[in-house]
């Protein structure tokens, strides 16, 4: 067996084993799980979802601040049709079939689709690095069950803000990408204005996500919670998902980030009040994904955009990724 091979199965073996010790988890507990969702009272529920549909907003708005530093400026319609379309490729098993959905869209609106993936996988890379960011005090809850340590997983925080904020040492990280994928460079670098906006608009993402967690913890924890459980909720959805998203084999995380929410929130309240929360964020998230998904092919479907016969784009525009 090669070792691509042996890697994969242990992936596919690592994300079956987790989602079924999610499932198992709450199926034994779902009676006590079932009581702590009937605590989420309709206001609650609606600020909440308010909090992720604003957070899934800023997602494309990231998204679409690199698509333009790139060269391709695309109105917040079109850009929304584009990207939301596109994010639906998130359920799927693997890690980029947002991508390529996007860049088959985008070339029908003339943006290069090399231009579109590479964005795609900057936004994806952008989102990563911020959610481990933000969650970065979640990650003492996660290993030590408690806030100690705090200070010095803040360390950790060096090198991903040189990354973050060092757009030479990041173009030339995105250089060193396609070169080893012997692909074109770039028509020219990221500015430091949009690596700088990208940054602040994916740290806002994890922000309003930590705000939607924190309602529904609040509202479940019904005094019950820890002094800590703010802290534990707002960083912990961003460390869950971030961690989720390496497990490319489970779609949109699937299980493994309701795992590690529960984990997390666990440590600053009930487990099954904790795994009530981490079951009704996913049941939000996913609805709020439908909805601008379904908004965003409305306005891909009437401008022709998903249509069976598409207008042929220069060669160079192929997608190589």
């Amino acid at each position: 067996m090669t070792r691509k091979k042996l890697l994969t199965v242990l992936r596919v073996a690592i994300a079956v084993v987790t989602l079924a010790a999610v499932v198992y988890a709450v199926a034994r507990n779902w009676s006590d799980v079932s009581v702590h969702l009937d605590k989420i009272s309709l206001p609650t529920f609606a600020w909440s979802t308010l909090a992720a549909a604003i957070g899934t907003w800023l997602t494309m708005l990231g998204w679409r601040t690199i698509l333009r530093d790139l060269g391709s400026d695309l109105h917040l319609a079109p850009a929304s049709g584009v990207y939301f379309v596109g994010q639906l490729g998130k359920y799927l098993p693997g890690s980029l079939w947002s991508v390529l959905v996007q860049a088959d869209i985008a070339a029908n609106l003339k943006v290069p689709r090399r231009r579109t993936a590479v964005t795609g996988l900057l936004a994806l890379g952008f989102a990563l690095l911020t959610g481990f960011l933000v969650g970065l005090p979640a990650a003492s809850f996660l290993l030590n069950g408690s806030s100690g340590g705090f200070d010095w997983w803040l360390l950790l925080a060096l090198p991903l803000l040189v990354v973050l904020c060092v757009p030479r040492l990041l173009n030339a990280l995105i250089a060193w990408g396609l070169r080893l994928l012997r692909r074109p460079p770039l028509e020219h670098d990221l500015s430091t204005g949009a690596v700088l906006r990208a940054v602040a608009t994916f740290i806002g993402v994890w922000l309003f996500f930590g705000v939607h967690t924190l309602l529904l913890a609040r509202a479940v924890a019904d005094g019950a919670g820890h002094d800590n459980l703010t802290v534990a909720a707002v960083t912990g959805y961003a460390l869950s998902v971030s961690l989720g998203m390496l497990t490319i084999v489970l779609p949109a995380g699937l299980g493994a980030r309701e795992g590690l929410l529960t984990l997390i929130l666990s440590t600053a309240m009930p487990t099954p009040a904790a795994a009530a929360v981490a079951i009704m964020s996913r049941f939000i998230v996913t609805i709020v994904d439908v909805l601008v998904a379904l908004g965003g092919w409305l306005y891909a479907k009437s401008h022709h955009l998903v249509s069976a016969r598409r207008e042929a784009v220069s060669h160079e525009e192929d997608l190589t990724v």
